[in-house]
């Protein structure tokens, strides 16, 4: 940065002066009136404009997902924004439920192609709005007077109440915004709507919506929820009105500056799907609804398929979501860390058997993926970053293998020394293939051949066997008996000089995921005479006996004994 060059900006001047402020006490309790503007403010920020027929698509979606206010556009723009809203009055794609709401200038050649574009419509929101703040009076205006501004949104509210008449099938509700509400002097921008509302005459059965639009984010979403609360807290008639939000995303804080805009009073959200829009967007309507999901607040909108929506999104936009966008991008339920993935298993192992309402408190997720349509698959990948707890999680997860949780460290240890051997994440099979290839009837140098087992008469839970095995390629025979059939091996190896080690830990279970039903997999750990160190091995095969076996044998190699 050139330190010269930040001398050419000043801080913000247009906070309210709110010395008692509310806001901060107040919280979410509700959902407020949501109204999408992606085929409207969204479309025109996109390089390459939605066609009819993909308007028409996102529009489906958009009812789909419950929105009850959708913006579609700006009719008296461009023939092709004409003839959607024709499209969609004409062919009766608007449900009854569903208000629509066009955009249009105060001037009165295009608000009577406007109504031109609504003939026939049912509920609608006839949205106007002029420029506001100091900076547009001088540049854009040429030094306009307050006065002549305020008296554009006027006009402009007469304008549309003189053609109510041309729809009389209609339910016209008028929306005004002062554009760059965000910089313009909030006494100002009050004296504006009051006028609008003056000449509109609103009532509470019937309010007007004054939507205050954060145009450009220039300041930190506190000084916006100041000016927010000042402008509910001034207004005389505040029942006859809806005070919407529409906030863009400059500062990278869009969805803060509306959330405190809804503590300090607002009623209503514009925004968009994953926050397309000009510049740095517009907000991100999914990530604002679904904030609220997660503290237990009924958002109203259904995004329990969010990867559909997503795709909806990307194929008629031509935008894409970020694999860290909240909530909806491709890594946002996943953990690499190996510290993470431990308290994520952790927290998942707590849920089983839980009832479905029971609090949902798993370490590093605020929310099911479940309940976007997700699955559990891609919580926990594996790279050189994991641990010991994810590894065991996959397994666990993907191919049945409930591993001893001692028995994780070494197992981790070394499916993470392959992924970083190859710089790359692991996939679940290679995670499973590496596992079966270190761990799972290991059978070298010693291998087991045959087993067979025998009660030994006259002792009371005494068993024998008789058992080939090969020790670096020659095959032997040796036999012995103990209390069970790896006891009894054990002894047979030990007459035969090959034990030289002692066991440890065996556990087992029926191996469920991709393995057969029939299945099952031990677990043995044993430690070496020479040094006391430990090793794991794990055996799988239809008999629980003979897996226990080969579990011993794949520790016993492992052991390099």
């Amino acid at each position: 940065m050139n330190s010269g060059a930040i001398k050419k900006y000043r801080p913000f001047a247009f906070g309210p002066k709110l010395t008692d402020r509310r806001w901060p006490d107040n919280t979410i309790s509700r959902a407020p009136v949501w109204c999408s503007v992606d085929l409207r403010d969204g479309n025109q920020a996109l390089a390459v404009p939605m066609t009819v027929p993909e308007k028409l698509e996102l529009f489906r979606e958009l009812v789909r997902i419950g929105f009850k206010e959708i913006e579609i556009g700006f009719p008296s723009a461009s023939d092709t924004e004409f003839a959607f809203t024709r499209e969609l009055i004409e062919k009766k794609l608007i449900p009854d439920d569903v208000t629509v709401q066009v955009l249009v200038q105060c001037r009165e050649h295009l608000i009577d192609r406007t109504f031109e574009a609504l003939k026939g419509v049912k509920n609608v929101i006839i949205h106007i709005y002029n420029s506001t703040s100091p900076l547009q009076r001088r540049v854009t205006f040429g030094d306009a007077t307050k006065e002549s501004i305020r008296q554009i949104a006027v006009d402009g509210a007469r304008m549309v109440k003189e053609r109510v008449g041309r729809l009389p099938e209609a339910n016209i509700r008028l929306q005004y915004s002062p554009e760059s509400f965000s910089d313009t002097e909030v006494e100002f921008s009050l004296e504006v709507c009051v006028a609008v509302m003056a000449e509109w005459k609103p009532t509470a059965q019937k309010p007007i919506i004054l939507n205050l639009p954060a145009t450009v984010e220039w300041v930190t979403p506190n000084v916006h929820a100041d000016q927010i609360e000042w402008f509910c807290r001034n207004m005389k008639d505040r029942k006859a009105a809806l005070i919407s939000l529409h906030t863009h995303n400059d500062r990278g804080t869009g969805v803060a500056a509306t959330e405190l805009g809804l503590m300090a009073g607002a009623d209503r959200v514009e925004g968009t799907l994953f926050g397309n829009g000009e510049r740095t967007g517009n907000l991100d309507i999914v990530t604002v609804a679904l904030n609220m999901y997660t503290q237990g607040v009924e958002p109203g909108l259904d995004f329990t398929d969010i990867r559909r929506i997503r795709e909806v999104y990307e194929r008629t936009t031509r935008m894409s979501v970020h694999d860290r966008h909240p909530y909806a991008g491709d890594l946002v339920f996943t953990a690499f860390s190996g510290s993470h993935q431990d308290a994520i298993k952790k927290g998942m192992d707590l849920r089983k058997g839980a009832p479905a309402e029971s609090a949902w408190a798993v370490p590093y997720l605020t929310i099911d993926p479940v309940d976007l349509g997700a699955t559990y698959e891609a919580i926990v990948r594996i790279n050189s970053q994991s641990g010991k707890g994810g590894i065991a999680y996959i397994l666990g997860r993907d191919f049945g293998f409930d591993l001893p949780k001692l028995m994780h460290p070494e197992v981790g240890n070394l499916v993470g020394a392959e992924a970083d051997r190859q710089s790359r994440e692991l996939s679940p099979r290679e995670i499973r293939d590496y596992f079966r290839k270190f761990f799972v009837n290991v059978s070298a140098p010693l291998k087991l051949v045959s087993f067979d087992e025998h009660e030994v008469p006259g002792e009371t839970h005494a068993f024998g066997c008789v058992a080939k095995v090969e020790v670096n390629g020659a095959t032997l025979d040796i036999s012995g008996k103990g209390n069970g059939p790896i006891n009894a091996f054990m002894h047979a190896l030990a007459e035969n000089g090959l034990k030289k080690v002692s066991l440890k830990d065996y556990r087992s279970h029926a191996l469920g995921g991709e393995g057969s039903a029939s299945e099952s997999a031990a677990y043995v750990c044993v430690e070496r005479d020479s040094d006391g160190a430990k090793f794991w091995g794990c055996g799988v095969d239809t008999s629980i006996e003979l897996a226990g076996l080969l579990a011993l044998v794949s520790a016993m190699n492992r052991a390099g004994v």
